[in-house]
């Protein structure tokens, strides 16, 4: 008991520190920080770890299927938490993912599109959905390349069974703050520019993770992503 309740007030320091950061930067914006979730990162992470989180956070990011699919039997039915799926999902995986999770927030092809789509129909499920952008170009990325993006927006708001909420992309591995919040700032452009096209609100901006979060709030993120800062150091 000593052991678990260590871990949970350093869990909570942790976001609690986030917070307030995340928070001086929703002021640097002009922003009010009720306009931005923090999702906890949870990759490589215990249960018991994520329940500790569970009641400071908005949402839960898990990046691999079978990861996901490990830790559900130990989840409680009453941590009423948002499991959303965060990596790349390849199509032979949809189904497990779509019983695995609330949300899909890493689409980057029409194939795992219309995938969804049609599993998701079998169940006359309405699915949330983001589309992942690779916005900053880099080869060693998952996402749609900026110059794919429209044709995938176009058959994504064609599936009747896809709720597409807004985008998602990860920035560039670099402490160049220019950089960093160019790729940002493309995604809220995209996200813009989509809105007018498909007359849908498109809420969701999520950008930004441990390194960058406060750059991705000052260019209009709506959802945080964190990991490291929230559990520490993968050991």
């Amino acid at each position: 008991m000593v052991k678990s309740r260590t871990l949970t007030e350093s869990i909570e320091d942790r976001i609690a520190a986030v917070r307030e950061r995340m928070a001086e930067s929703a002021v640097r914006a002009g922003r009010e920080i009720s306009e931005i979730r923090l999702m906890a990162v949870t990759k490589t992470r215990t249960v018991e770890e994520m329940l500790a989180a569970a009641p400071l956070v908005d949402a839960l990011g898990e990046n691999r299927v079978q990861e996901a699919a490990s830790k559900k039997p130990d989840w409680p039915d009453s941590a009423k938490l948002e499991w959303r799926l965060i990596g790349h999902l390849q199509s032979n995986k949809v189904r497990k993912a779509l019983a695995l999770f609330d949300a899909l927030d890493s689409l980057d092809s029409a194939g795992t599109a219309l995938a969804a789509e049609r599993i998701a129909a079998e169940s006359g499920r309405v699915v949330p959905v983001l589309i992942e952008v690779n916005t900053s170009g880099e080869s060693n990325k998952t996402g749609v390349d900026v110059g794919g993006f429209p044709e995938l927006l176009d058959r994504v708001l064609e599936c009747s069974h896809l709720k597409l909420e807004g985008l998602m992309t990860v920035g560039p591995l670099t402490r160049d703050e220019t950089r960093v919040r160019n790729a940002f700032a493309r995604l809220r452009e995209m996200a813009s520019r989509a809105r007018l096209e498909s007359g849908l609100p498109l809420p969701v901006l999520s950008m930004g993770m441990s390194d960058d979060f406060e750059w991705a709030i000052l260019e209009g993120s709506t959802c945080v992503r964190i990991g490291t800062l929230l559990f520490g150091v993968r050991a």
